[in-house]
Order: C-alpha cells, then structure tokens, then sequence
C-alpha cells in the first residue's frame, strides 16, 4: 500500500495523515482493524443465520462464510493472513489490532467450546501422543481458563490448520494447477474436521 496513494484517495497530503496516525505501520494496523471487524461481521451473519442449538451446523456455516469472503477479498485476506502485522509498541494505546484477531478467533472458538462441552471429541485423545505438544497447550488460555482442556485445543488446533491452509492456498490460486473448480475438496475437508470433532452426522446442510 501507498501512503500517497491513500493520502490521494482521502483528499489529503500524505504528510498530513500524521495528525491522525503515527507512522505507516499505525496506519495499516488501523485498516487491518477495520477488515477485521468487516470479516468477523460477515462470520457472526453466517452463523446466526443457523438456529442457536445446531452448532454443527453454525461451525459449518462460519466456515463456507470465512472461505467465501477470503475468495472474494484476497487483498484483504493477504492483509491479515499473508503477513503477520506488527504493531508499533506505543504503551500510550491499547493494542486494537490483537484484540481484532481475538475476536475473529472468538467467533470459531465459541463454537468449538459449545461442541466440547456438549460432547467430548472422539479424536481428543490424540494429544497424549505429544506431551511436548500438550505441555504447550496447558498453558493457552482457552486451557487455563478450563474452556477447552489440551486434549480438546489439540483438536481445535488441527482443524483450524484444516481450515486455514485450504482456503490459503485457493485464495493464491495454488490449487489451479489440478482443480478449475476447488470447492468439492473443500468440503471433503469440513467433512475431516467434522470427524474429528464427532460431528459428521450432525450437520443439517
């Protein structure tokens, strides 16, 4: 991104946006705030478009949701997910970026923890098999908060990775080579996460 060229667009001289941020870096974490916010707007649609108690179906929905906006917008998408952004240390602010990408996590998060505590995980085990794996996850918050204990992130965890590496590589077109049309392997993929948190008969659509 161009300070000019978003200067230009606002009316201003690219000096003249310092009144409002304080370097560029400020700047484009303000922005990634913002599609934060659109992002986790259009999940929370998607998601009480499905009545409270099918969470399955909720989960599922968020997912095509946070696929189908990442397909539509991928500069945004390369602006949160591409490049992990630094936020300038300024002690004076609170870090509105962090608590951004909280709350887009919260949306999936909330989900999983409903499902856990509805019925345990068939595949939560699995994290027994790496104690240095777990000795890592005892200590996030999700599991020193008794939301979701190890085991249970662990699956979460992996799900997530699921999600986010096959909607990354159809937002950078690294499927191309073999697939015109990538949605079917997308959900064969929902359908993996659906196993492994013991939801696969659950989901109404």
């Amino acid at each position: 991104m161009s300070l000019r060229a978003i200067a230009r667009a606002m009316g201003l001289t690219a000096p003249a946006l310092y009144r409002y941020y304080a370097n560029y870096e400020d700047l484009v974490s303000a922005l990634a705030v913002d599609v934060y916010d659109e992002l986790v707007a259009t999940l929370e649609q998607a998601r009480d478009g499905v009545p409270d108690d099918d969470v399955a179906t909720r989960l599922f929905a968020v997912s095509r949701a946070f696929r189908s906006w990442s397909l539509e917008h991928p500069p945004e998408f390369r602006l949160l997910f591409a490049n992990p952004i630094t936020r300038p240390a300024n002690t004076e602010r609170p870090d509105t970026l962090a608590a951004a990408g909280q709350r887009f996590g919260k949306v999936f998060g909330d989900l999983v923890a409903e499902l856990w505590r509805r019925r345990e995980f068939p595949a939560a085990s699995e994290a027994g098999r790496h104690p240095q794996v777990a000795d890592q996850l005892a200590v996030h918050p999700l599991a020193a908060a008794g939301v979701l204990p190890p085991d249970a992130l662990y699956v979460f965890l992996r799900c997530w990775a699921r999600l986010y590496g096959m909607v990354t590589m159809e937002v950078f077109g690294h499927l191309r080579w073999a697939l015109a049309d990538s949605e079917p392997v997308f959900e064969d993929m929902l359908a993996d996460n659906a196993r492994a948190l013991g939801i696969l008969d659950q989901r109404r659509q």
